[in-house]
């Protein structure tokens, strides 16, 4: 636990689309024998929303949703956001595991400075404020992956608020009209990550891996409909969608679920669900305590903190074992309240006893241990400070790479591409790096070099579903071959099979391949009107098609005649010899 993370939180985003019809799933409750990775985020950054539009039926009314999303990325580090373990993916369970990381009596925190200095840098790429000074909060819950019964975030003041990012959408008939949108991001938080739980349900047991919960991004959806002009609707969460095509999906049912839920007469209740991928629909997992899940407060409550939280077992940092936690323990309540649970794993005393179950929220309190994260920009660092001793922001800000939307306007106007090409060149990884390469190499204009990029060279990669790594031809070798075009020594069609020879991956250069197979342009005029007047001879009804008026014959004769050159005449100079024989 404690694996440094980035905790993305955005504002929800309203649209209007009518009714749309579709499956549902009316199995609740999780799947049996499913595998729970709870991964708890270190930081807070965006809700942006996906929506769909279509036009309303008849009688019927237009619904609005609103989505946000809580988004939970890793932060790349070489240890924990809180102690000095390491993060190393798919490590032995609980082998990377410190005496904080386990919650054992008198250790405290230490602040990692690599992933204040991360979360900066992404509040910077939003276009987020970064506070200069931020604070640190526990959050109150108790779970087996969670031994201290708290965890370490960022709720009151977080590292960065108020960003914006900016994302184009493809629309139109070919999808070659690119319509730019801007998502609101609420606010980015450093926080600590709790353990991986795996549920065996055949044993009835849960087994902890303090380590951290794998996974490098997490995405909880709060989703909620109404009718425009109306108040907003009761929200959902659904948890834990882990790719952005399950993001997708549970956001387009969830929003079917309620609607169909509210035109049959039924209620939504603001509950946790979860999306099964392979039922492709949202199942409820739990009932919200409340319409506020988290409430903050300034003193310790009664039940949360002056009760010990201690771990059933202490991991050993060197061994790989799993820690086992028991079924769970039912402890008296008061007369006139409800049986609630707890976990064996965590050891309470006899007098305790358990409030109503609103008070039995997630907590929010200051966390003692650690003083307010100060940052500080060129105009307010004091004289004389150790840098080693402080983050400046101006310093970050400086470090940072060419943002993608800069990049794709850079694309446009150096290159006079087209909007979508250059998204094209950004979402392929790598891509951007190899059309770059083979601009620095070659003679050719950056628009032949766009096409051959794009269209040639991406669509052998996904026909053998390579990445560009893994592509047989270098961006040398591509620059040499459009040389050999730009200059007029090969013709479109042998640059083309001089591609298809270059991704055999032979170690053969272009022009190897071009001297190999004769695959120059023929330079001999004599002899090509030699060959174009054999073509005619031996194809009359052709030659009387194209007298008779038909202007596209033509065409069939140049064809024929670069069959017989090999594709290595020039088709202009084919039509004037061709045209010049006609007319005499």
């Amino acid at each position: 636990m404690a694996a440094p993370m980035l905790r993305w939180v955005g504002r929800g985003r309203l649209w209007t689309f009518a009714r749309v019809d579709g499956g549902s799933c009316h199995r609740r409750g999780a799947p049996t024998g499913s595998t729970s990775n709870r991964i708890r985020g270190q930081s807070s950054v965006a809700q942006q929303p996906l929506y769909t539009t279509q036009k309303p039926r008849k009688g019927e009314h237009k619904w609005a949703a609103v989505v946000g999303l809580e988004i939970h990325a890793q932060i790349s580090s070489n240890s924990k956001l809180f102690s000095g373990s390491q993060v190393r993916f798919s490590a032995p369970p609980n082998s990377l595991v410190s005496f904080f990381d386990a919650s054992l009596p008198g250790t405290l925190p230490v602040l990692n400075r690599r992933c204040v200095e991360a979360a900066v840098m992404t509040g910077l790429a939003l276009n987020c404020h970064i506070n200069k000074k931020s604070l640190f909060d526990r959050k109150h819950y108790f779970y087996a992956d969670l031994p201290a019964g708290y965890q370490i975030t960022q709720q009151r003041l977080p590292i960065a608020v108020n960003g914006s990012l900016t994302y184009g959408v493809c629309a139109g008939k070919k999808q070659s009209q690119v319509i730019p949108k801007t998502v609101r991001i609420k606010q980015i938080q450093l926080e600590q990550d709790s353990g991986k739980s795996l549920h065996d349900d055949l044993r009835s047991q849960t087994l902890i891996d303090l380590n951290r919960a794998e996974g490098q991004l997490r995405v909880d959806a709060n989703i909620s409909v109404h009718h425009p002009g109306e108040p907003l609707g009761v929200r959902t969460e659904v948890k834990n969608l882990n790719s952005i095509r399950f993001l997708a999906k549970a956001i387009d049912y969830e929003i079917q679920r309620q609607i169909d839920e509210l035109e049959n007469g039924g209620e939504i209740l603001n509950e946790t669900r979860s999306f099964h991928h392979q039922l492709g629909c949202t199942m409820s997992m739990r009932d919200k305590e409340g319409k506020q899940d988290y409430s903050l407060f300034s003193q310790e409550p009664t039940l949360f903190l002056s009760v010990a939280a201690c771990p059933v077992g202490v991991p050993s940092p060197k061994c790989g074992v799993w820690l086992s936690i028991r079924p769970w323990l039912q402890c008296d309540a008061s007369d006139d309240n409800e049986l609630q649970e707890l976990p064996v794993g965590f050891l309470l005393p006899s007098e305790a006893r358990l409030t109503h179950r609103r008070d039995l929220a997630v907590r929010f309190m200051p966390e003692p241990n650690l003083p307010p994260l100060v940052l500080y920009d060129a105009t307010s660092l004091p004289a004389g400070a150790d840098p080693q001793q402080v983050i400046n922001i101006d310093q970050i800000r400086e470090t940072l790479p060419e943002l993608p939307r800069v990049t794709r306007e850079r694309l446009v106007q150096q290159y006079g591409m087209l909007l979508e090409h250059s998204f094209t060149l950004l979402n392929e990884v790598g891509l951007l790096e190899f059309f770059q390469n083979v601009i620095k190499e070659t003679r050719a204009e950056p628009k032949k070099v766009t096409s051959w990029v794009l269209n040639t060279f991406l669509g052998y990669l996904k026909q053998q579903n390579l990445a560009v790594s893994e592509s047989p031809v270098t961006p040398s070798a591509l620059a040499e071959l459009l040389d050999l075009l730009d200059s007029r020594t090969i013709s479109s069609a042998a640059a083309k099979q001089v591609f298809e020879e270059l991704w055999k991956g032979e170690g053969k250069t272009p022009g190897q391949i071009v001297s190999e197979k004769q695959l120059e342009l023929m330079e001999d005029r004599g002899s090509l009107e030699q060959l174009c007047h054999s073509v005619m001879e031996a194809h009359p009804q052709v030659v009387m098609d194209l007298k008779e008026g038909n202007p596209r014959a033509i065409n069939k004769l140049i064809g024929l005649v670069r069959k017989a050159t090999q594709s290595r005449a020039d088709p202009a100079m084919i039509k004037e010899i061709l045209e010049k024989k006609l007319s005499s």
